[in-house]
């Protein structure tokens, strides 16, 4: 008994055969060699080689390879299984291609049913499987019977094997042999390629298929090659099928894609696409090869994906900013599943993003304008008189309404920029691409906002003075967290500085600020983001502050010390501020060494607690010179307002006491009232003469003691809702009354508010004329460095070097340096190639 390659039985070493005893002619013992060979042959072929002696067979074989007629013997077994395919297996192979199955595959003709379909094209490849089978295990058989002439005679004639070229005929006489049906050609291997790819398509269109039957005719084509010297990549599956099989695909999803796109749905298209990828690589692992995975996902990839992820997200009802919008998490994290596989930048996917942000920025700053900040639920608490009813919206005036505008500017920004932290993490697994995109995105629209430093600043301000009330250490942290995320945003960060020293000024000297702690927090976090040189004004401040409580506790122990209490002395509270680190908006409107500025006119009494503190001020500072800034302190005032006459009930009946809060050119003002008459007036000329307080400042002071009901001490003619005008007369008011014994005057010095345009374009000039000595520092730092540089490298170098504070002009820069060269700290040169350069002046 004998059994092919495949067989489960094992054999024993082959040993050639004992030399027979009687020897015949040579042609003749071939013949009779061949002629029990072909029986075997025909025996194997029909399944009837239950009796064959292998032993036997391999015996005829090596006499013929001996007699040295082993080519003989290979060309006549060719022969026959080149018959035996023409008579016995091509005719049934034959059969199986009707012209239903030629429609149907080749002709792409629909069918009657998906079953009838199903049905022709299993039927012709179970044919194919069974020859395919057939032969393969009578190939296996017959190369073991002549494995001598393998060994003894196709390895030295440098031969295919017998089984390479007997499988090989398969590939020949079946595959690629030609039938014609109604006048047209048809190659079996193209209506086997066809029938495979129809199969696959059923199954794309969810339709149940025989894989296993599919898996067997993928292996027939992995297992047979373009010729028979069997090139390891000839083989016909890479050579033949797969080719059309991916050419296939593209058109099928290229179709899916037109319809994915007439649907106008992005997420559908999303979700289609992540699973037609698994699908395939499913499908390649379990019914076609491994070795299409890849070249069929980016088949997937190229068609569903690459062409036309730009027109699938900016699908206006469910594209890209319809998931950011509405927080599609799951729709978010596929779009970057996909974009990944096909760019590991996430081009695509970046520029979406940046859109998306500038837009949703610009939305912010439009809402702003759209927004009416007239009343408000929450009343202002420097702007309201203590037991006033907070239940009522409170009509805000305009800068309280343009300071709320600044609050919920920043307020959005920081709400939309944790709507896209949430994204990042949760969707783009912190992808550092993105991230990038994210930071780069926010600070465009942040910087092109042009109040953002100093909405930012007041945010700030906003939040150390009433903000963190009440909040744990750890909420307290993720504020200033936030505070430090916007500040980094911010592209000119030195005027951001500007604001952020007035307003934290007002808030130390007026002792708004809620915690002191908070505020070193914050400091301390913007010197280490930013560097110590940003911070030293600020910390210059602190300095003061402490420095002026020991002082002020000094002075009153000097008081003591000399016996001069009593009940009439005024209490006395020094701020001593050093000129350099405090801004001139908060120490007054010019600066106090302007010569042209009148001195204030203090009231006696005050002017006896200067020459005091100043006396003991100098016992141990020579040289010091005091100057006082009456727009930055505040004093409190104990008033009597004396009984009406005729009044014999309610409050006029009575003598009133209240303690008033003022700033000092309020107590100014209203000491002014002691010495006069009981109906005397002052004109807002004569008040501005005995004081010398600048006009502005002093419409500021008299329009709440004089307009607002809550703070009406003093008497207006004309009487008007409008501010304080020239001309305007002013007398003490007897009959105020007021629910409460402490009131506090609004000063508009003190509270911190959104600059007016006559303010901003102010500041604007003053930090424009900053920035030019910065430039010049500059400028000046890096050519003692360098001694000669070229003039576009210095421009590029004093860009670089100021980056992290604004970015200068170029004209700027060319000016400033031209101002160096007047100055004689630099001069011009040129390069060895004749470009302009500076050398530095010793």
């Amino acid at each position: 008994m004998i059994s092919g390659r495949g067989g489960s039985m094992t054999r024993s070493r082959i040993r050639p055969p004992r030399r027979p005893k009687v020897q015949a002619d040579g042609e003749d013992e071939f013949e009779a060699c061949w002629d029990k060979l072909r029986e075997a042959l025909r025996d194997i072929h029909t399944r009837n080689a239950g009796q064959l002696s292998f032993e036997q067979l391999y015996r005829y074989s090596y006499k013929i390879v001996v007699k040295k007629a082993g080519l003989k013997l290979y060309d006549r077994v060719k022969e026959f299984e080149e018959k035996w395919f023409a008579d016995e297996v091509m005719p049934p192979i034959w059969a199986l291609i009707t012209p239903n199955l030629v429609s149907v595959t080749l002709e792409e003709v629909p069918s009657s049913s998906i079953v009838e379909r199903r049905s022709v094209g299993e039927k012709f490849l179970k044919g194919i499987r069974s020859s395919w089978e057939h032969h393969n295990f009578s190939m296996n058989m017959i190369a073991d019977i002549l494995i001598y002439l393998d060994r003894g005679f196709n390895i030295d004639h440098s031969r295919p094997t017998i089984y390479t070229t007997t499988i090989g005929l398969f590939r020949d006489h079946i595959l690629r042999s030609t039938i014609t049906q109604d006048g047209a050609s048809h190659m079996v291997f193209d209506i086997l390629n066809a029938t495979i790819i129809d199969q696959i398509n059923m199954e794309r269109e969810e339709d149940v298929i025989d894989k296993a039957l599919v898996r067997s005719c993928i292996s027939m084509l992995e297992s047979l090659f373009e010729t028979d010297e069997e090139r390891e990549d000839e083989r016909l599956y890479s050579t033949s099928f797969e080719p059309v099989y991916i050419r296939s695909s593209r058109a099928f999803y290229k179709s899916e894609c037109e319809r994915l796109l007439r649907e106008n749905s992005a997420s559908a298209w999303l979700h289609y696409t992540k699973r037609r990828l698994a699908e395939e690589v499913d499908r390649c692992r379990t019914t076609l090869s491994p070795l299409s995975i890849t070249r069929i996902t980016q088949v997937v990839e190229q068609e569903l994906i690459v062409k036309h992820v730009d027109e699938f997200l900016a699908i206006e009802s469910s594209g890209i900013n319809a998931m950011i919008d509405n927080d599609r998490v799951d729709d978010l994290s596929i779009v970057y599943e996909l974009v990944t596989r096909v760019d590991p930048k996430k081009t695509v996917l970046r520029n979406a993003l940046a859109v998306r942000i500038v837009e949703l920025g610009t939305e912010i700053e439009q809402a702003l304008k759209n927004t009416d900040f007239s009343t408000t639920q929450q009343a202002n608490a420097e702007e309201i008189a203590e037991g006033a009813d907070k239940s009522k919206p409170k009509a805000l005036n305009a800068s309280a309404q343009q300071t709320a505008a600044a609050i919920k500017w920043v307020d959005d920004v920081l709400a939309l920029k944790d709507k896209f932290d949430r994204v990042w993490s949760t969707c783009f697994t912190e992808d550092l691409y993105l991230q990038t995109t994210l930071t780069k995105s926010f600070s465009d629209f942040i910087n092109t906002f042009g109040r953002s430093s100093e909405y930012v600043s007041l945010f700030i301000d906003d939040n150390l003075k009433r903000g963190i009330k009440g909040k744990t250490e750890a909420e307290v942290d993720t504020v200033l967290d936030k505070a430090i995320t916007l500040i980094r945003y911010l592209g000119e960060k030195d005027k951001f500085e500007q604001y952020y020293q007035k307003h934290l000024a007002r808030r130390l000297l007026h002792s708004k600020s809620e915690s002191l702690e908070a505020e070193q927090a914050m400091i301390s976090r913007m010197k280490q983001e930013l560097g110590n040189n940003f911070t030293t004004k600020f910390e210059g401040m602190f300095r003061d502050m402490r420095t002026s409580k020991e002082t002020t506790d000094q002075y009153r122990d000097h008081i003591r010390g000399l016996g001069e209490v009593d009940a009439g002395r005024i209490d006395l509270s020094i701020n001593i501020l050093a000129g350099n680190n405090w801004p001139k908006e908060v120490m007054g409107r010019a600066s106090f060494t302007d010569g042209l500025k009148a001195a204030l006119v203090y009231p006696r009494e005050i002017q006896g607690l200067q020459d005091s503190f100043f006396k003991f001020y100098t016992m141990n500072r020579n040289g010091r010179v005091l100057n006082w800034v009456g727009s930055a302190g505040s004093a409190d005032i104990k008033c009597i307002f004396p009984k009406m006459p005729g009044k014999t009930s309610g409050p006029l009946s009575k003598d009133r006491r209240y303690e008033i809060n003022v700033t000092t050119y309020g107590m100014m003002v209203l000491l002014l009232f002691n010495d006069l008459a009981e109906d005397e007036w002052l004109s807002f000329e004569d008040i501005q003469q005995r004081t010398n307080i600048p006009q502005p400042d002093l419409i500021n002071v008299l329009t709440p003691l004089s307009v607002i009901k809550a703070y009406r001490v003093l008497l207006k003619e004309p009487q008007t809702k409008g501010a304080v005008k020239p001309g305007d007369r002013f007398a003490f008011n007897r009959e105020f009354v007021s629910k409460t014994i402490k009131i506090k005057v609004p000063a508009v010095s003190a509270a911190n508010r959104v600059e007016n345009d006559e303010e901003r374009k102010e500041t604007n000039q003053k930090n424009e004329e900053t920035r030019k000595y910065i430039i010049d520092a500059a400028i000046v730092r890096i050519m003692k460095q360098r001694k000669e540089l070229g003039h576009s490298q210095l421009i590029t170098e004093v860009i670089q070097v100021l980056a992290s504070r604004f970015k200068p002009d170029v004209p700027l820069i060319k000016r400033q340096i031209e101002a160096l060269i007047s100055r004689d700290y630099l001069e011009r040169a040129e390069l060895a190639d004749g470009s302009p350069a500076y050398q530095y002046v010793a």
